[in-house]
Protein backbone atom coordinates (compact mmCIF):
# COMPACT_ATOMS: atom_id res chain seq x y z
CA UNK A 1 0.00 0.00 0.00
CA UNK A 2 0.27 1.87 0.22
CA UNK A 3 -3.23 1.68 -1.51
CA UNK A 4 -3.41 -3.01 0.96
CA UNK A 5 -5.40 -9.63 2.19
CA UNK A 6 -5.41 -13.90 1.67
CA UNK A 7 -7.36 -16.56 2.07
CA UNK A 8 -10.75 -15.42 3.01
CA UNK A 9 -11.93 -15.18 6.36
CA UNK A 10 -15.52 -15.34 7.31
CA UNK A 11 -17.38 -12.24 6.75
CA UNK A 12 -17.05 -9.28 9.21
CA UNK A 13 -14.60 -11.79 11.00
CA UNK A 14 -11.40 -10.45 12.89
CA UNK A 15 -8.67 -12.58 13.06
CA UNK A 16 -6.81 -11.63 16.12
CA UNK A 17 -3.11 -12.99 16.02
CA UNK A 18 -2.21 -12.16 19.43
CA UNK A 19 -2.33 -9.64 22.77
CA UNK A 20 0.68 -8.38 23.33
CA UNK A 21 1.94 -6.19 26.47
CA UNK A 22 0.77 -2.59 26.33
CA UNK A 23 3.36 -0.18 25.07
CA UNK A 24 3.88 2.31 27.63
CA UNK A 25 5.66 4.60 24.63
CA UNK A 26 2.66 4.47 23.04
CA UNK A 27 -0.67 4.52 24.85
CA UNK A 28 -1.75 6.45 27.41
CA UNK A 29 -0.85 6.36 31.11
CA UNK A 30 -4.15 5.77 33.08
CA UNK A 31 -6.99 3.69 32.08
CA UNK A 32 -10.03 4.79 29.98
CA UNK A 33 -12.41 2.89 31.87
CA UNK A 34 -14.80 4.94 33.13
CA UNK A 35 -14.11 8.26 31.30
CA UNK A 36 -17.17 9.92 29.99
CA UNK A 37 -17.32 12.57 27.46
CA UNK A 38 -17.10 12.27 23.50
CA UNK A 39 -14.18 10.60 22.43
CA UNK A 40 -11.96 12.66 19.59
CA UNK A 41 -9.86 10.69 17.23
CA UNK A 42 -8.06 11.76 14.52
CA UNK A 43 -7.17 9.21 11.74
CA UNK A 44 -4.16 10.47 9.71
CA UNK A 45 -3.73 8.58 6.42
CA UNK A 46 -1.01 8.48 3.44
CA UNK A 47 -1.85 8.29 -0.16
CA UNK A 48 -5.69 9.88 0.61
CA UNK A 49 -6.37 10.34 -3.29
CA UNK A 50 -6.06 6.54 -3.80
CA UNK A 51 -9.34 4.60 -4.11
CA UNK A 52 -8.17 2.16 -1.12
CA UNK A 53 -8.10 4.98 0.96
CA UNK A 54 -11.03 6.59 0.38
CA UNK A 55 -12.87 3.80 0.99
CA UNK A 56 -11.24 3.20 4.34
CA UNK A 57 -11.95 6.86 5.25
CA UNK A 58 -15.54 6.42 4.51
CA UNK A 59 -15.74 3.05 6.98
CA UNK A 60 -13.92 5.12 9.89
CA UNK A 61 -16.38 7.94 9.24
CA UNK A 62 -19.32 5.76 9.46
CA UNK A 63 -17.89 3.57 12.52
CA UNK A 64 -17.76 7.07 14.02
CA UNK A 65 -21.04 8.13 13.55
CA UNK A 66 -22.38 5.22 14.48
CA UNK A 67 -20.21 5.15 17.95
CA UNK A 68 -20.70 8.27 18.57
CA UNK A 69 -17.33 9.64 18.57
CA UNK A 70 -15.70 12.86 16.38
CA UNK A 71 -13.50 11.61 14.23
CA UNK A 72 -10.87 13.77 11.93
CA UNK A 73 -9.57 12.27 8.71
CA UNK A 74 -5.96 13.78 7.41
CA UNK A 75 -4.66 12.98 3.98
CA UNK A 76 -1.24 13.62 4.40
CA UNK A 77 -0.22 12.16 0.87
CA UNK A 78 2.96 10.62 0.94
CA UNK A 79 5.04 13.67 3.35
CA UNK A 80 6.63 12.58 6.34
CA UNK A 81 7.11 15.79 7.69
CA UNK A 82 3.02 16.72 7.38
CA UNK A 83 2.26 13.38 9.22
CA UNK A 84 4.64 14.28 12.39
CA UNK A 85 2.52 17.68 11.96
CA UNK A 86 -0.70 16.08 11.50
CA UNK A 87 -0.41 14.02 15.11
CA UNK A 88 1.13 17.13 16.98
CA UNK A 89 -2.30 19.41 15.93
CA UNK A 90 -4.55 16.15 16.52
CA UNK A 91 -3.15 15.91 20.15
CA UNK A 92 -3.29 19.46 20.65
CA UNK A 93 -6.68 19.88 19.13
CA UNK A 94 -7.73 17.11 22.48
CA UNK A 95 -7.71 13.65 20.50
CA UNK A 96 -7.55 10.88 23.07
CA UNK A 97 -6.32 8.60 20.33
CA UNK A 98 -4.57 8.66 16.81
CA UNK A 99 -4.63 6.10 13.95
CA UNK A 100 -2.07 6.30 11.24
CA UNK A 101 -1.10 5.06 8.10
CA UNK A 102 2.33 5.81 7.33
CA UNK A 103 3.60 6.76 4.41
CA UNK A 104 7.29 5.58 5.88
CA UNK A 105 7.65 3.20 8.13
CA UNK A 106 11.05 4.92 9.36
CA UNK A 107 8.14 7.60 11.23
CA UNK A 108 7.29 5.09 13.85
CA UNK A 109 10.10 5.54 16.68
CA UNK A 110 9.36 9.45 16.32
CA UNK A 111 5.36 9.09 16.01
CA UNK A 112 5.52 6.86 19.63
CA UNK A 113 8.00 9.26 21.63
CA UNK A 114 4.94 11.94 20.28
CA UNK A 115 1.76 9.94 21.38
CA UNK A 116 3.62 9.07 24.56
CA UNK A 117 4.40 12.65 25.63
CA UNK A 118 1.17 13.12 24.50
CA UNK A 119 -0.74 10.68 26.49
CA UNK A 120 -2.79 9.67 23.60
CA UNK A 121 -3.02 5.97 21.69
CA UNK A 122 -1.50 5.20 18.99
CA UNK A 123 -2.51 2.59 16.57
CA UNK A 124 -1.15 1.72 13.12
CA UNK A 125 -3.34 0.99 10.11
CA UNK A 126 -2.54 -1.23 7.04
CA UNK A 127 1.19 -0.64 7.63
CA UNK A 128 3.33 -2.18 10.48
CA UNK A 129 5.46 0.39 12.36
CA UNK A 130 8.31 -0.17 15.17
CA UNK A 131 8.39 1.61 18.63
CA UNK A 132 12.34 1.38 18.45
CA UNK A 133 13.71 1.37 14.77
CA UNK A 134 12.86 2.29 11.81
CA UNK A 135 12.29 -1.21 9.57
CA UNK A 136 9.70 -2.90 11.11
CA UNK A 137 10.55 -5.80 9.34
CA UNK A 138 13.99 -6.17 11.82
CA UNK A 139 11.80 -5.01 14.76
CA UNK A 140 11.28 -6.73 18.05
CA UNK A 141 8.23 -8.85 17.95
CA UNK A 142 6.69 -6.53 21.67
CA UNK A 143 8.01 -3.47 20.27
CA UNK A 144 5.65 -3.43 17.04
CA UNK A 145 2.89 -1.24 17.17
CA UNK A 146 -0.30 -3.04 17.31
CA UNK A 147 -2.26 -2.72 13.79
CA UNK A 148 -5.43 -3.05 12.11
CA UNK A 149 -5.13 -4.32 8.78
CA UNK A 150 -4.55 -7.33 6.43
CA UNK A 151 -1.85 -10.02 6.18
CA UNK A 152 0.99 -9.68 4.17
CA UNK A 153 1.53 -12.90 4.00
CA UNK A 154 -1.42 -14.58 3.46
CA UNK A 155 -2.59 -11.84 0.98
CA UNK A 156 0.93 -12.89 -0.72
CA UNK A 157 0.25 -16.70 -1.06
CA UNK A 158 -3.44 -16.33 -2.10
CA UNK A 159 -1.92 -14.35 -5.49
CA UNK A 160 0.74 -16.58 -5.75
CA UNK A 161 -1.21 -19.30 -5.75
CA UNK A 162 -4.15 -18.27 -7.72
CA UNK A 163 -1.11 -16.75 -10.60
CA UNK A 164 0.22 -20.69 -10.30
CA UNK A 165 -3.58 -21.60 -10.89
CA UNK A 166 -3.99 -19.25 -14.44
CA UNK A 167 -0.21 -20.36 -16.04
CA UNK A 168 -0.74 -24.22 -15.62
CA UNK A 169 -3.58 -23.59 -17.20
CA UNK A 170 -2.29 -21.55 -19.85
CA UNK A 171 0.14 -24.46 -20.62
CA UNK A 172 2.80 -21.95 -20.43
CA UNK A 173 6.54 -23.37 -20.21
CA UNK A 174 8.81 -21.70 -17.61
CA UNK A 175 11.29 -21.14 -20.52
CA UNK A 176 9.52 -18.63 -22.29
CA UNK A 177 7.55 -16.96 -19.48
CA UNK A 178 8.71 -14.27 -16.83
CA UNK A 179 6.87 -12.81 -13.55
CA UNK A 180 6.90 -9.31 -13.07
CA UNK A 181 6.31 -8.73 -8.85
CA UNK A 182 6.03 -4.86 -9.22
CA UNK A 183 6.14 -2.99 -5.47
CA UNK A 184 7.49 -0.40 -3.25
CA UNK A 185 10.62 -2.76 -1.87
CA UNK A 186 11.52 -0.55 1.12
CA UNK A 187 7.98 -1.40 2.43
CA UNK A 188 8.15 -4.50 4.93
CA UNK A 189 4.22 -4.73 4.32
CA UNK A 190 5.28 -4.67 0.50
CA UNK A 191 7.99 -7.70 0.73
CA UNK A 192 5.96 -9.47 2.84
CA UNK A 193 3.26 -9.87 -0.10
CA UNK A 194 5.80 -10.43 -2.98
CA UNK A 195 7.62 -13.23 -0.89
CA UNK A 196 4.86 -14.87 -0.13
CA UNK A 197 3.24 -14.56 -3.63
CA UNK A 198 6.52 -16.43 -5.04
CA UNK A 199 6.89 -18.91 -2.86
CA UNK A 200 3.33 -19.92 -3.35
CA UNK A 201 4.06 -19.73 -6.78
CA UNK A 202 7.09 -21.72 -6.80
CA UNK A 203 5.37 -24.57 -4.77
CA UNK A 204 1.77 -24.85 -6.70
CA UNK A 205 3.79 -24.96 -10.48
CA UNK A 206 7.60 -24.42 -9.91
CA UNK A 207 10.23 -22.30 -10.91
CA UNK A 208 9.98 -19.20 -13.14
CA UNK A 209 12.71 -16.53 -13.51
CA UNK A 210 11.29 -14.00 -11.67
CA UNK A 211 11.82 -9.80 -12.35
CA UNK A 212 11.43 -7.98 -9.01
CA UNK A 213 10.83 -4.27 -9.84
CA UNK A 214 10.63 -1.32 -7.12
CA UNK A 215 8.17 1.18 -7.58
CA UNK A 216 6.02 3.93 -6.09
CA UNK A 217 3.29 1.68 -5.66
CA UNK A 218 1.14 4.03 -8.22
CA UNK A 219 -0.08 3.12 -12.02
CA UNK A 220 2.45 5.30 -13.49
CA UNK A 221 5.34 4.51 -11.57
CA UNK A 222 4.82 1.10 -11.96
CA UNK A 223 4.22 1.31 -15.62
CA UNK A 224 7.65 3.52 -15.81
CA UNK A 225 9.85 1.11 -14.29
CA UNK A 226 8.26 -2.01 -15.44
CA UNK A 227 9.22 -1.03 -18.98
CA UNK A 228 12.60 0.09 -18.23
CA UNK A 229 13.24 -3.50 -16.67
CA UNK A 230 10.85 -5.68 -18.87
CA UNK A 231 12.93 -4.03 -22.23
CA UNK A 232 16.43 -5.32 -21.01
CA UNK A 233 14.92 -8.76 -19.94
CA UNK A 234 16.71 -11.40 -22.33
CA UNK A 235 15.93 -14.15 -23.55
CA UNK A 236 12.49 -12.73 -25.79
CA UNK A 237 9.85 -14.28 -23.11
CA UNK A 238 6.06 -15.10 -25.39
CA UNK A 239 4.78 -14.31 -21.46
CA UNK A 240 4.20 -12.64 -18.45
CA UNK A 241 2.98 -13.00 -15.12
CA UNK A 242 2.58 -9.42 -12.92
CA UNK A 243 1.88 -9.29 -9.32
CA UNK A 244 2.74 -6.48 -6.93
CA UNK A 245 1.67 -4.82 -3.86
CA UNK A 246 -1.49 -3.53 -4.98
CA UNK A 247 -3.74 -3.20 -7.53
CA UNK A 248 -1.99 -0.60 -8.89
CA UNK A 249 1.45 -2.30 -9.36
CA UNK A 250 -0.90 -4.57 -11.66
CA UNK A 251 -2.39 -2.15 -13.45
CA UNK A 252 1.12 -0.60 -14.59
CA UNK A 253 3.22 -3.78 -15.46
CA UNK A 254 0.53 -4.73 -17.54
CA UNK A 255 -0.11 -1.39 -19.23
CA UNK A 256 3.75 -1.35 -19.90
CA UNK A 257 3.88 -4.86 -21.15
CA UNK A 258 1.08 -4.02 -23.45
CA UNK A 259 2.56 -0.93 -24.94
CA UNK A 260 5.59 -3.18 -25.50
CA UNK A 261 3.60 -5.34 -27.92
CA UNK A 262 2.60 -8.44 -26.12
CA UNK A 263 -0.89 -9.44 -26.47
CA UNK A 264 -3.49 -9.76 -24.08
CA UNK A 265 -3.76 -13.61 -24.39
CA UNK A 266 0.06 -13.54 -23.33
CA UNK A 267 -0.75 -12.21 -20.34
CA UNK A 268 -1.50 -13.31 -16.91
CA UNK A 269 -2.38 -10.63 -14.26
CA UNK A 270 -3.38 -11.10 -10.63
CA UNK A 271 -4.09 -8.07 -8.74
CA UNK A 272 -4.22 -7.17 -5.17
CA UNK A 273 -7.09 -4.64 -3.62
CA UNK A 274 -9.50 -5.48 -7.23
CA UNK A 275 -10.72 -1.86 -6.73
CA UNK A 276 -9.14 -1.02 -10.32
CA UNK A 277 -8.69 -4.54 -11.43
CA UNK A 278 -12.69 -4.57 -11.47
CA UNK A 279 -12.64 -1.49 -13.78
CA UNK A 280 -11.31 -3.93 -16.37
CA UNK A 281 -14.05 -6.13 -16.57
CA UNK A 282 -17.01 -3.64 -16.22
CA UNK A 283 -18.77 -4.06 -19.47
CA UNK A 284 -17.18 -7.51 -20.55
CA UNK A 285 -18.79 -10.02 -21.91
CA UNK A 286 -19.24 -13.47 -20.23
CA UNK A 287 -16.22 -15.52 -20.57
CA UNK A 288 -14.22 -12.65 -22.09
CA UNK A 289 -10.27 -13.27 -21.91
CA UNK A 290 -8.61 -10.55 -19.73
CA UNK A 291 -4.79 -10.09 -19.04
CA UNK A 292 -6.08 -9.42 -15.49
CA UNK A 293 -7.30 -12.60 -14.69
CA UNK A 294 -8.55 -12.23 -10.57
CA UNK A 295 -7.49 -9.92 -8.00
CA UNK A 296 -7.87 -10.23 -4.20
CA UNK A 297 -10.71 -8.18 -3.02
CA UNK A 298 -10.01 -6.38 -0.22
CA UNK A 299 -12.13 -3.63 1.87
CA UNK A 300 -10.82 -0.32 2.84
CA UNK A 301 -14.16 0.40 4.48
CA UNK A 302 -13.70 -2.52 6.68
CA UNK A 303 -10.49 -1.71 8.20
CA UNK A 304 -11.11 1.99 8.27
CA UNK A 305 -14.25 0.86 10.76
CA UNK A 306 -12.52 -1.73 12.13
CA UNK A 307 -9.56 0.54 13.23
CA UNK A 308 -12.55 3.18 14.71
CA UNK A 309 -13.82 0.32 16.42
CA UNK A 310 -10.70 -0.85 17.84
CA UNK A 311 -9.70 2.67 19.13
CA UNK A 312 -13.17 3.15 20.59
CA UNK A 313 -12.99 -0.31 23.11
CA UNK A 314 -9.88 0.69 24.37
CA UNK A 315 -10.79 4.24 25.15
CA UNK A 316 -14.16 3.72 26.41
CA UNK A 317 -13.97 0.46 28.29
CA UNK A 318 -10.13 0.11 28.70
CA UNK A 319 -9.81 -2.94 26.07
CA UNK A 320 -6.18 -3.49 25.07
CA UNK A 321 -5.45 -3.17 21.55
CA UNK A 322 -4.71 -6.48 19.88
CA UNK A 323 -1.43 -7.22 18.34
CA UNK A 324 -3.00 -7.34 14.82
CA UNK A 325 -6.67 -7.34 13.64
CA UNK A 326 -7.17 -8.48 10.43
CA UNK A 327 -10.32 -7.47 7.99
CA UNK A 328 -11.48 -10.27 5.31
CA UNK A 329 -10.97 -10.61 2.18
CA UNK A 330 -12.04 -12.87 -0.99
CA UNK A 331 -10.00 -13.65 -4.21
CA UNK A 332 -12.54 -12.58 -7.40
CA UNK A 333 -12.19 -12.60 -11.10
CA UNK A 334 -14.34 -11.47 -14.06
CA UNK A 335 -17.54 -14.32 -13.62
CA UNK A 336 -17.31 -13.63 -9.51
CA UNK A 337 -16.73 -10.49 -8.81
CA UNK A 338 -20.15 -8.21 -8.81
CA UNK A 339 -21.85 -11.01 -6.54
CA UNK A 340 -18.91 -10.84 -4.24
CA UNK A 341 -20.23 -7.42 -3.15
CA UNK A 342 -16.98 -6.39 -3.91
CA UNK A 343 -16.84 -2.42 -4.98
CA UNK A 344 -15.44 -1.31 -7.82
CA UNK A 345 -13.29 2.11 -7.71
Amino acid sequence: MSRLPLPSKPSGAVAVLAAIATLGACTTQGPETGRTGRISVAYIQKQGDQQYFRDEAAGARARAAELGIDLEVVDVGTDAARTIDAVRTAAARGARGVVVAVPDPALGPQLVRLAHDARIDLLASDDQICADLGDPAVCARQKLVPRVGFSGSQMGEAVGRRAAVEYRKAGWKAADTRIVAAARMDLSVCRERIDAAKLAFLQDAGQVRTLNVSTDNTPDGARSAVAATTAAESGNPEHWVVWGCNDENVEGGLAALRAAGVPEADLIGVGLGGYLACRDWQGGEHGQRFAMRAALSISGREVGALAVQTMYDKLRSGRPFPAEAFAPTAMVDPETWQASGATCG
